[in-house]
């Protein structure tokens, strides 16, 4: 194959809506507290029968239903999750027994917020290696059940969802929809962000983070551009991972995204991890403000400092 593209996404979230009104009976903070340090108004939240696998099965399903294929037609699913309860069956495995796949191959990534750039990445480098024909990648996270209700420092922060994406080989004569990606990490910084403890809890140095991913990542994010060759002034939308508004707008006007749309669906969603960049970029789609072949920067970040990002073109 000469590459690969996104051809359809979709997301998925829980009905349950808590507001910041909700959370300041729960500790002490305000919604003009929330609104002024993240920009966050709302965001969902699951139910406990509501596993974080089912919560990727729905995006995937409506991924699949917006390319027109069938779960058969599928041969690699890749999960990025960081919340996933059991170690076996795996999440990519219990998505694709809801779906109904005969026989794909099921990988979950766990790089935390940029676990679905990653994951992206990997189904390109395996679909251009031959090794897949089409594959779902799916970011999905149930953050609400790694978080401490008591804290308001990080529960003001999280919320729920799931977002997935269909990737296909390109034709040899056709222009791939899915560019160089650029990853790494900043191991000594790897404590900044926290899933751990048991029972698993969410925790971050919320003010070193901050200052990372507004004074070393806008470099970072340009050099993604420039191995795609699209000059930041020419994307149509950014889609940063959706930690913080007070991170999000500043980044993308330091990447010099001049031009494009940026997703702020934490406003609305709150930092829902490895799903948060499927499903702001599923939500721009749904809305049509963006349009099929507009360059997009997907870039994520955060735990392990990890961070991974790439320009694609719009399905």
């Amino acid at each position: 194959m000469h590459g690969s593209r996104i051809t359809a996404v979709g997301h998925y979230q829980p009905a349950k809506v808590l507001t910041n009104e909700d959370l300041a009976n729960l500790v002490d903070t305000s919604d003009e507290w929330i609104r002024s340090r993240v920009g966050i108004r709302t965001r969902r939240i699951a139910g406990p029968d509501e596993p974080v696998d089912e919560l990727a099965a729905h995006a995937a399903a409506k991924a699949l239903a917006a390319a027109g294929l069938a779960p058969a037609d599928v041969d690699l699913v890749l999960v990025a999750t960081s919340t996933a309860v059991d170690r076996s069956p795996n999440t990519a495995a219990r998505v694709a027994a809801r779906l109904g796949m005969p026989s794909p191959a099921v990988l979950d990534l766990n790089v935390v917020c940029a676990g679905f750039t990653h994951a992206l990445a990997s189904a390109d480098h395996a679909v251009r290696a031959g090794a897949a024909r089409r594959a779902l990648v799916i970011g999905a996270d149930k953050m609400s059940e790694v978080t401490d209700w008591t804290d308001r420092t990080t529960c003001v922060l999280v919320g729920d969802g799931a977002g997935a994406a269909v990737v296909e080989g390109c034709a040899p004569d056709g222009e791939p929809g899915i560019g160089p990606v650029l990853w790494g990490s900043v191991p000594e910084m790897g404590n900044a962000v926290r899933i751990e403890g048991t029972p698993p809890r969410f925790a971050q140095e919320g003010q070193s983070v901050y200052r990372w991913a507004t004074t070393r990542l806008p470099a970072i994010a340009r050099q993604a551009c420039e191995r795609a060759g699209t000059d930041p002034s020419d994307l149509a939308a950014v889609v940063l991972h959706q930690a913080n508004l007070r991170i999000i707008e500043p980044l993308a006007q330091r990447i010099g995204a001049v031009n494009a749309v940026v997703a702020r669906d934490v406003v609305e969603s709150g930092n829902t991890s490895a799903a948060s960049i499927p499903l702001a970029l599923s939500k721009l789609v749904e809305r049509g403000e963006i349009g099929s072949g507009d360059p997009v920067l997907l870039f994520g970040f955060g735990g392990n400092l990890s961070y991974a990002g790439q320009v694609v073109r719009c399905p």
